[in-house]
């Protein structure tokens, strides 16, 4: 098990969590909402966004998962869900569901890599279950409300919570301080995304010889 698996969770898990939980759980609200959905499927939209990546990131490092053992994470889904329900279509019009995706990308990578650290995975695994972590729910998201999946776009995506996730377990294991290593590396998470939204960054795309 790595040095820093111990205390890698308690320093900022409470808040983080579900701040990247209620992020993204508004992200999957507001995919139903501009579709003109009922209430119902709105609280869907927002779970499913909200848990299904640490869900898959619970499965597969063993550990129970998380929203079945503590009301909050689906408590705070169901609010997010009520707020955009309940407040005027004017306030979300634009772009708010590329935002609200890129704050919860940044912060979802992270934890989702502090969290396997914390579990005893090896650094390069642990990264990967930050993207998973970040991207999964996004995905389900996406074929849910028939758009096409954030992996067969060339924006820059899960480019943004590699980076992120990255960075974070590098810093650690290099011995930054659990917060300052997580507030680093969601800020450059989310940096990117962000530059990515604005000037429509892409990798480039794969090309078949002649």
């Amino acid at each position: 098990m790595l040095p820093v698996a111990t205390h890698v969770l308690p320093e900022f898990a409470p808040w983080f969590d579900i701040a990247g939980l209620a992020v993204f759980a508004a992200s999957g609200a507001l995919a139903a909402a501009k579709r003109g959905q009922t209430m119902v499927t709105l609280t869907f939209f927002a779970l499913i966004t909200g848990v299904g990546g640490g869900t898959v990131r619970d499965l597969l490092i063993g550990a129970p998962v998380f929203w079945m053992q503590d009301s909050r994470y689906a408590a705070a889904c169901l609010t997010v869900a009520f707020v955009i329900w309940a407040t005027p279509e004017r306030w979300w019009k634009g772009a708010a569901l590329d935002w609200f995706d890129a704050v919860g990308l940044a912060a979802y990578a992270v934890f989702g890599a502090a969290k396997a650290l914390g579990y005893g995975v090896p650094p390069v695994p642990a990264m990967l279950m930050g993207v998973v972590t970040a991207c999964v729910g996004g995905i389900i998201r996406d074929v849910l409300a028939g758009e096409p999946s954030i992996l067969m776009r060339p924006e820059l995506y899960v480019t943004a919570a590699a980076l992120a996730s990255t960075l974070y377990i590098g810093l650690v294991l290099l011995g930054t301080p659990v917060a300052i290593a997580a507030t680093i590396a969601a800020l450059a998470g989310f940096a990117l995304r962000a530059a990515a939204i604005h000037f429509h960054l892409a990798l480039p795309a794969y090309r078949a010889r002649r």
